[in-house]
C-alpha cells in the first residue's frame, strides 16, 4: 500500500496528522473500490455535496437539551447531532477519496477540480441557514446568559443578527479562509513540485479557457461553473498582492516558470514549510471540530462568532505571514 498510497496524495507536507495517517489511508481503500468499478470522480464528488448537505436535517433537529426539557431524555436530540456528524464526516470522506480516485485512475478534468472546491460550500450553505432556524426555535440558554426576555419580539431580533452573523461568517469567514487555505497549498505544491505537481490557477488563464467556450463545445452547466472559477481565482489574487508581486517577478526574470532557479524554489519551500501548518487549519478538520464542539454543547450560534473572530485572527495571521515572506523574495530579485 505504501508507495501506491503516496501516489494519490498531493503531499504528505500539505496534510495534517489525522489526514495523513487516518483519513487518507482510509479514502485511498476507498479510491481503490470506487476505481474497480470505474467510478469517476467528479461522481464521489457529488455523492459527497449530496451527503454533507443531507447532514443539514439532523443538526437542525439536534437540541438535545431542549429534547430532554420537552420528552424527559437527551437522546433523542444527541441522536440527531451525532447522525449529523457522521454524515459531515462521510461527505469529507468521499471529498478527500474524490482527489485521491483521480490521480489513481488518472481521470483529472477542470471540472472536477471546480467541483472539489465548490463541494464544502454545497455542506455548509444549508448547515448555516439551519443553525440559525435552529437558534430560532431554542434560545433559552443564550438569552439566560445575556438575561434577554424570551419574547417573540426579541427571538425575531436575536435570529436576524443571528443570520447576519451566519452571512459573514459564511461569506467573509468560511468562503474566503477556505479559498485562501486552498491557494497557499496549490502555492507551495507548485514550488515543490512544479506546475505538473500543482493546480495553481490565475484568473487570466481561467478566462481565456471561458472565452475559448461555446455552446458547441461545452454545456451550459460547464461555462457556468467555469465563470464561477474565474471570480474564485479572482478573489485568491486580489488578497496576495506580495505572492501576485513576485510571480511577475519570476516571470520577468527567468521567463517561464519552469525556469525559476533551484535556489529560489528551495528559499520559497523553506519559508512556505511553517506556514503550510497554521494553513491546514483552516481547512475542514479544525474547522469542523469547533462546529461539532458547539453542537454538542447546544449552542450553535456561537460557531458563527468562533469562526469571525478565531478563524478570522488565524486567516489574517497565515495571511500576513505568507504575504511577508513573498515579499522578501521579491525584494530580493532586484
Amino acid at each position: 500500500m505504501n508507495e501506491g498510497y503516496k501516489a494519490t496524495l498531493k503531499s504528505s507536507e500539505t496534510e495534517d496528522w489525522l489526514d495523513l495517517h487516518v483519513i487518507r489511508p482510509f479514502c485511498y481503500y476507498c479510491a481503490l473500490a470506487f476505481n474497480k468499478f470505474d467510478i469517476h470522480p467528479n461522481t464521489v464528488t457529488i455523492w459527497s455535496m449530496i451527503v454533507g448537505a443531507a447532514s443539514a436535517f439532523f443538526f437542525a433537529c439536534g437540541s438535545w437539551y431542549y429534547s430532554e426539557l420537552e420528552c424527559g431524555s437527551i437522546w433523542p436530540g444527541l441522536t440527531m447531532n451525532i447522525i449529523a456528524i457522521v454524515l459531515l464526516m462521510i461527505a469529507d470522506i468521499l471529498d478527500c477519496t474524490d482527489g485521491q480516485l483521480a490521480r489513481l485512475s488518472g481521470k483529472k478534468s477542470r471540472i472536477g477540480r471546480i467541483l472539489d472546491g465548490v463541494a464544502g460550500f454545497a455542506w455548509f450553505i444549508p448547515i448555516y441557514h439551519v443553525l440559525v432556524y435552529r437558534f430560532y426555535l431554542h434560545h433559552d440558554l443564550e438569552f439566560g446568559w445575556l438575561g434577554i426576555e424570551n419574547t417573540q419580539e426579541n427571538t425575531l431580533i436575536a435570529t436576524a443578527i443571528v443570520y447576519v452573523l451566519g452571512l459573514i461568517s459564511g461569506i467573509a469567514g468560511l468562503a474566503g479562509q477556505q479559498r485562501l487555505a486552498d491557494y497557499y497549498i496549490q502555492i507551495h505544491l507548485f514550488f515543490l513540485k512544479g506546475e505538473k505537481g500543482s493546480e495553481l490557477d490565475n484568473s487570466v488563464r481561467q478566462q481565456e479557457i471561458y472565452d475559448q467556450m461555446t455552446p458547441e463545445n461545452s454545456s451550459w452547466g460547464e461555462r457556468y461553473f467555469q465563470k464561477s472559477y474565474i471570480d474564485y481565482t479572482k478573489k485568491q489574487e486580489g488578497v496576495t498582492p506580495q505572492f501576485q508581486r513576485l510571480m511577475q517577478k519570476l516571470r520577468d526574470k527567468f521567463g517561464a516558470t519552469e525556469y525559476i532557479p533551484e535556489s529560489v524554489r528551495k528559499e520559497f519551500h523553506d519559508a512556505s514549510l511553517p506556514v503550510i501548518f497554521w494553513n491546514g487549519l483552516l481547512t475542514f478538520n479544525f474547522r469542523s471540530f469547533w462546529l461539532f464542539l458547539f453542537c454538542l454543547l447546544d449552542i450553535p450560534a456561537m460557531n458563527f462568532v468562533w469562526e469571525i473572530v478565531g478563524m478570522g485572527l488565524l486567516y489574517c495571521y497565515v495571511n500576513r505571514r505568507h504575504e511577508s515572506f513573498c515579499k522578501k523574495i521579491a525584494d530580493g530579485l532586484d
